[in-house]
């Protein structure tokens, strides 16, 4: 799922090396935090969220498959 993330986040923003991930994980939970540079933070979140809740859908699905609940939190 980190690297599922990764790979979206690094297609949208200008600095992909700047685009950092890390995984917390719970019992049942884990939660993902996405860290891009300032001045890409837009494009990840998008006009009204759109972009960040398109890429919770993604998540949402991929860890239905595996059975497990993911949590995708944008860190400034």
């Amino acid at each position: 799922m980190k690297e599922l993330i990764s790979q979206m986040a690094k297609a949208l923003v200008d600095h992909p090396e700047q685009v950092s991930v890390t995984e917390v994980t719970g019992e049942q939970t884990s939660v993902i935090e996405l860290r891009v540079a300032k001045e890409d933070l837009g494009k990840v979140i998008g006009k009204q969220g759109r972009t960040a809740k398109a890429m919770r859908t993604i998540l949402s699905a991929a860890s239905a498959k595996v059975r497990r609940r993911h949590v995708l939190e944008l860190v400034e």
